[in-house]
């Protein structure tokens, strides 16, 4: 069933908007495919790939978004949470319900809570600092540390540490745990999560990818080349030495580096606020389609 007011797109509309989303998709991933030929690892950019399971061929699948019906698409009648009609294809409203319902209901409320919330830029990043604190050979990244360990344990010590995202904090070593003057569980995350911190930025990306494909690829793929920016932001905050990749460090200790930390982290969380709304506006044209 077609539901009335659906856009139908020929293969001669949709083909086109599909190959463009392949080509920017093939643009945003090309380092990483490359390193993956060569058996070569990037401690940046790779993090995204490996921490949120992601592969550069899913990035590259394009998905039209719930309510858009496709002529002539026998490569999406054959993906999971499609369905064919007459030979038009579509997301399987339904279906992607039944199967994700849970899903959407938690990224739903979470991304509400977190645009309501004004976005606190006093954290200077130091959820990075707090991963290495005294870690000595149990450091997270295989790169060297700007400061070398004391000087790490000593901006630690003398910052205040108030992390709010559970998945940061969860990394913290156990010597920085007791430092944080929030205490972030799963069960708190929807009461926590705010719109200044980076990695909740990131995690757009996250959940974009648990919404597919129901919401429109270009979404997702918008979501990864923002998860990009910050994750090259956060490292530069970070105490790892990254001058190897032809990084300059924002060195967060110093009263220059707390400013550029928060030019940056106000730009993500304008950015990230945008396409937090877009991904709600989709949950709501999805629940619309779900009632119909």
């Amino acid at each position: 069933m077609t539901i009335l007011g659906s856009p139908t797109l020929a293969r001669t509309e949709w083909r086109p908007l599909a190959q463009a989303h392949e080509e920017a998709a093939d643009a945003l991933t090309a380092g990483r495919r490359r390193r993956a030929g060569r058996g070569e690892s990037h401690a940046i950019e790779d993090f995204l790939y490996d921490y949120y399971s992601t592969r550069p061929a899913q990035l590259r699948r394009w998905h039209p978004g719930a309510g858009v019906v496709l002529e002539d698409a026998l490569e999406h009648a054959g993906w999971k949470l499609y369905r064919t009609d007459a030979g038009r294809t579509q997301v399987d409203v339904p279906a992607f319900m039944a199967a994700r319902g849970s899903a959407v209901d938690f990224v739903e409320r979470l991304l509400r809570a977190t645009a309501d919330r004004p976005a606190r830029l006093g954290c200077f990043g130091m959820h990075e600092w707090a991963m290495a604190y005294r870690a000595g050979e149990d450091i997270r990244h295989p790169l060297p540390l700007r400061l070398g360990q004391d000087g790490t344990d000593a901006v630690v010590e003398s910052h205040p540490i108030a992390c709010s995202h559970f998945d940061a904090f969860r990394f913290f070593t156990p010597e920085a745990v007791p430092l944080n003057r929030i205490q972030p569980t799963r069960a708190t995350q929807i009461d926590l999560e705010q719109p200044g911190c980076l990695h909740a930025t990131m995690d757009l990306f996250k959940w974009s990818a648990k919404l597919t494909p129901a919401v429109p690829s270009a979404l997702q793929l918008e979501a990864f080349a923002l998860a990009l920016d910050v994750r090259q932001v956060d490292m530069q905050a970070s105490p790892y030495d990254v001058s190897g990749f032809g990084l300059p460090a924002i060195a967060v200790e110093t009263p220059e580096g707390k400013r550029e930390y928060v030019e940056r982290q106000r730009d993500f969380a304008a950015r990230g606020a945008a396409l937090r709304a877009r991904i709600l506006d989709a949950i709501t044209h999805l629940r619309e389609l779900a009632e119909y």
